[in-house]
This record gives C-alpha cells, structure tokens and sequence, in this order.
C-alpha cells in the first residue's frame, strides 16, 4: 500500500481571505492572467510573440503556416491553462472559463487520432516521433498537458481536457516501458514524471503511475538511452548526460547535477513515486537518494534566497559553494521548482525543515520573478546588479536589469502564475488526528480532523507582523492536534490558548498543541520578527566577509535608488539591534523597510586605483527593501550581501 503522508488540504477547502498572499493571488488573477492571454495571442506590443495558440490553429487546420518558437512552446499554453484551472477552483470566473474552454477544444479538434498532441512534430510530419527524447521536449509538454487537465476538471467537471490527456497518456503507455515492443526511453527534461502520478491520482488508472515510475527507474542505467537514441539519429555531436539527470541512476546520484529545473522536476517526481510505492525495498532506495540530494542542494547549492543554478552556461547547478552573487542565474523556474520538491518532502517526512525552505524560496526566489504591477517578469534572479558592468561585460549577458513584458522562452510566467493559482493548497495538511499548519497567512481551512469537520481561520498580518491568531471551531468537542511550523529563523515563540499561555512540545519543526478542541477555541503564536544578520559558509568564495540581512521569511536588499550610486562602496553594520522595520507605502505597493547605520568609502577624485590605507569613510543612514521587490522603481544598481561595517578608520 502507498505510504501514509501529510495530505495537503485541497485547493477548494483552503481560502486566502487578505492579507500579503491574497494580494498577490488577486493581482495574478485578475491582471496577469488576462495579460498573458494576450502575451499567448501575440497580442502585446513590443514583446517577443508567443506563438502558442497560433500553432494549434494551424496543426487544426484552421490557418495555414508554419510552426513558430521553441520545439516546447505548447507548455506556456498548457501552464496558462493549469493556472486558470487552480483559479476557478477558488473562485468562479465564467469569461475566464470561457476562453479556456475555446482553447481546450481547439487541442481536441487537433489530437491525433492516436492520442497523440504536439504542435512542433504535427507540423513537422517528416520528423519521426519520440525520435530525439534528449532534446525535443515531447514528453515535457505532454505533462505539463496532464497537470492542465487534472486542474481543470477539478474546477469545473468538465472532462474534455482530461480526456484528450488520458488519450495521450494511453498513448505514452503503448509507446514507452519495458516490454520488448516498447522504448525504454525518457525525457530530457523531466517534468512527465509527476504529471502521470497526478494524473493516476485523478483517474484511479494504475498504468499512468506505473509509467512514471519506469520513466524515473530507468533514467541513467547503462547502457545510456540518450547515446543509443542519438546513434539511430546519425548524431555524433558529444553531450554531458549529467546535464539531463542521466549521468546515473536516481538512487545512486549524491550531488545536484546539470540544469536546476530538470532536476527539481526529477526529484520532485521520484518523491511523488516514492509516495505511491508499494515495494518497501524501492520506496527506501528512493527516499535515500532524495533526502542525500535534499541535503547537498540546500546547504551547498542554494542562495540565500532559495533560488538554485548558479551558472548561465547549461541554467545548471555547478559546485558546492559556487555561489556568485553577480553571476547568479537561479531561473524562476528552478526556485518553482524547490518549492514543488520542497512540498512533496514536507508531505513524505513531515519534518519543518521542508517547509522552511520553501518558505525561503517563495518570498524571495520566486517572487522576485514577477513585478508589482503583475505584467513585468525576471528570467534570472542575481543577488547584485550593477547595470554599466552588466552593458558591458558577456559574461553578464543573461542578467536584465529590469523586468521584461514576455520572452520567447516564456516558461517562468505562465509557471508563477500556476504557483500562485495553487497557493492556499500548501498552506495546511492533515495526517490521522493532526492538522499542520505550514505557512502562515490570513486565511480559513475547512477539513476534518480525527473524524469530525473542523474550520479554522488564521488572522495575521504576516511576514510583516509577529502575531497569528487562531480560532478553531470542530463540529464537535473533538481531541486532536494541532501542529504549528516554528520557522528556522525564529529565535523565540509564544503561544497561548483562550488568552492563558501555554506551551506543548516541538518536534520535527512543529509545535503540538494536543486537547479537546471546543468551537471558538482561540489560539496565538507570536514569533518575534527581529532583524537578522545572516553570513555564509567560508567555502562560498564569491561573498567573504559580507553579511546580508532578513526579518522574518523576507531576506532584503540595497537599491542605489535608496541609498546612492556604488553600493560596493557601502559599509553595513551587522548589529541587529542599530535596525528599525517601519512601513513604506511607496514600495512595491507597501513593504515593511529597514533602516539602520553603516558607512561610504569616500575615496577623492584623483585617488590611485590601489591604496596603502584603508579608504576614509563616511557615516550615512541605509535602507534595505525586500528582495522580491527589488527593479519596480526604475534601473539602478543592488545588492544582497553588503561589505560589513566597523572597518578600520571610521
């Protein structure tokens, strides 16, 4: 039987109400969905077309041409479509429902009759199918399809799209497995993995998971798939299999290799595998590889920020500790990425660290993505920007120093915008005669716990306020327990049930508030939100001795818009104590600011280049802002990680 896991509350029975998420939630909603509409219909001036829709009305038959974009360029349809899906889930939207359903039938009037679907290879009839698994993206698209369909159906009944993703399941079922007549292949880029077991878990259909967990089996065995598939296609041009998670089997890899993305996907499948593993033998296999690659991406391999892939060549993971700021790639979609495995961890091992991370990433590495306004967008997330060095030196090439309306790759729109469709579903959990509270953020939950129905709403202002409160209403008077997170950064906590303080043990993370809940029962966490220096590892070369500072979840960062030109010039100090957190309504639509002392080397015009003494400074007055909210009032310079103050001459 599967095994037993923490059972995220479904998206229909968790509702944000106010606050910081629903903010967010609603901008997407109403404004980037609509936009990226348009972006899909090729509709916004002066952004890069898409494509998307105008290939499926060609392989329809319904205008003629030829295929435009990248060979995955239905997945930014089949994402926008899955966003849309997670929003009627929570809130009705008929136009919205409307434009989907056009778009669905369009994808059923264009489905082979085989089950088949893909724009790039209906339009390339001479390109045999499924004859380059390495590099085309077929089984890519096809699972970003599948997670459309399980979305869609859940939120409006209809099957149509679910029944054009069973079609192409089948169709991948015939096509691919261990049987003789069959290829033991697998995607270049994962991300068909955890949309089968998605779709196994709509349908019942055992041969979906069967097949992603063959695909997750057999990657890297030898001899190598992608080496036979490229010997039958006359391709002699070498490749890194570690690039595509293929340098080994899953459960013999101890390091994050290649692009970030594919291997967030990857892991995130092989969790989903594990889950619905009966095989005691296999599940353990898994789950060691996972938590090993958990551990080498999370305390050598990852930003401060949560964003992962530090390098531009390959979107890939490197070495332990590379992690330059400047230099930073961490794609949106790889920080996505994090969070969908760091979920899927929390929900297989309950244990707090899981969610700490994904906390981290989702303020900061993901929501640094998409601007305020809703319509703007970050491909690459770097730590420190400096926009002369970046006009002028190719290494820095891939770094924009200001949002973008669209890409042609436009994978990390469509993707944030599905994210935060999904949202309330990764705020709480139920196992047996618990309930977990994951996130926190204004809200209400209705579930049932050890047999009864219970509602509880959360009322908080945070991340930027310390105090959540509770109330708990079961049906009946029910015992149970009640599982608060205590984040990692959190130095300190009080809680009290019905105004009495009280306390419970912390285990794995979570505090456990056990005893027979009455209706109306009020619970308060208060986790002091102080300022926080954070250092890095000595083995993270590229930072040395600078400091960077968070308060709560959120990690800042310095804009020359508040703090002059040359931030390199700038000296913090560290002490916690010297930092105040005041409200700043002109920012990114509102943010808790902080400001504190530091210093500015004041070096004289004529100065040589290198110097004997230490530069004369300067005491000045600092403001840090959010990092996800950094590049919305106008193009200057940032940092993360600022040189410590106090230095010699002040």
């Amino acid at each position: 039987m599967a095994l037993k896991t923490i059972t995220p509350v479904p998206l229909n029975h968790a509702h944000l109400d106010s606050g910081f998420w629903q903010i967010w939630r609603d901008r997407v909603r109403t404004h980037t969905i609509a936009y990226q509409w348009q972006a899909l219909n090729d509709a916004i001036p002066g952004a890069e077309p898409s494509y998307a829709i105008e290939n499926w009305r060609i392989v329809a038959g319904e205008q003629s041409g030829e295929h435009h974009g990248f060979v995955f360029q239905d997945s930014d349809l089949f994402k926008w479509l899955e966003a849309v899906g997670l929003f009627l889930q929570d809130q009705p939207d008929l136009a919205l429902e409307a434009k989907a359903d056009g778009v669905i039938d369009l994808l059923a009037r264009a489905q082979a009759p085989d089950g088949y679907l893909n724009s790039f290879y209906q339009l390339h009839p001479s390109r045999p199918r499924w004859s380059n698994l390495r590099d085309d993206h077929e089984l890519y698209c096809a699972g970003h399809l599948m997670e459309a369909a399980v979305a869609y159906q859940a939120a409006t009944g209809k099957t149509t799209l679910l029944d054009i993703a069973c079609r192409l399941g089948d169709h991948l079922c015939r096509h691919f497995g261990p049987a003789p007549d069959q290829v033991r292949g697998y995607s270049g880029h994962p991300e068909v993995e955890l949309a089968l077991v998605k779709l196994y878990r709509a349908t019942g259909e055992r041969r979906y998971l069967d097949l992603a967990r063959f695909f997750v089996e057999e990657r890297g065995k030898s001899p190598l798939f992608f080496s036979q598939e490229a010997a039958l296609r006359g391709d002699q041009n070498p490749f890194n299999p570690s690039y595509f998670q293929a340098h080994a089997p899953l459960s013999d890899q101890a390091e994050a290799r290649g692009h970030a993305v594919r291997a967030m996907y990857l892991f995130s499948g092989a969790t989903d595998v594990a889950v619905e593993s009966e095989d005691e033998t296999e599940r353990t296999s898994l789950m060691t590889a996972l938590v090993r690659l958990w551990q080498n991406v999370t305390q050598r391999r990852m930003y401060v920020t949560g964003g992962v892939g530090s390098s531009a060549y390959g979107e890939a993971f490197t070495i332990d500790y590379d992690l330059p700021s400047d230099r930073a790639y961490t794609e949106t979609c790889a920080a996505i990425g994090l969070v969908f495995w760091s979920q899927r961890m929390l929900a297989l091992e309950g244990q707090g660290q899981y969610a700490d991370i994904l906390e981290r990433a989702l303020y900061n590495g993901v929501l640094s993505g998409i601007s305020t306004s809703g319509d703007r967008f970050f491909y690459v997330n770097p730590l420190e920007v400096w926009p002369e060095a970046v006009a002028a030196r190719h290494d820095l090439h891939a770094v924009k120093v200001e949002r973008q309306p669209w890409f042609g790759c436009a994978c990390c729109p469509p993707n944030l915008a599905r994210l935060l469709a999904d949202l309330p579903k990764y705020l709480y959990g139920t196992l047996d005669d618990q309930l977990f509270v994951h996130l926190y953020a204004a809200s209400e939950v209705r579930t049932v716990v050890a047999g009864t129905p219970v509602i509880v709403r959360q009322d908080t202002e945070y991340p930027w306020e310390d105090r959540i409160d509770f109330t708990v209403s079961p049906e009946d008077e029910r015992t149970f327990t009640l599982r608060l997170r205590i984040p990692d950064w959190a130095e300190a906590m009080e809680v009290s049930i019905n105004g009495q303080v009280t306390d419970g043990p912390i285990t794995d993370g979570y505090l456990a508030l056990t005893r027979r809940w009455r209706p109306g029962d009020r619970v308060r966490l208060v986790l002091p939100m102080l300022v926080r220096p954070i250092y890095a590892h000595p083995g993270v070369r590229s930072i040395g001795a600078e400091v960077a500072l968070a308060r709560g979840p959120i990690v800042y960062c310095f804009e020359s818009v508040d703090n002059g030109s040359n931030l390199g010039a700038l000296f913090v100090d560290s002490t916690p104590s010297h930092w105040v957190a005041e409200w700043e309504d002109d920012i990114a639509g509102g943010v808790v600011a902080l400001k504190g002392p530091g210093q500015r080397a004041t070096p004289q015009a004529g100065d040589p280049l290198y110097h004997h003494q230490p530069w004369p400074v300067e005491d000045t007055r600092l403001r840090a802002i959010p990092y996800y909210a950094w590049g919305n009032r106008g193009v200057g310079e940032m940092r993360v990680w600022m040189h410590i103050g106090h230095v010699q001459g002040s």
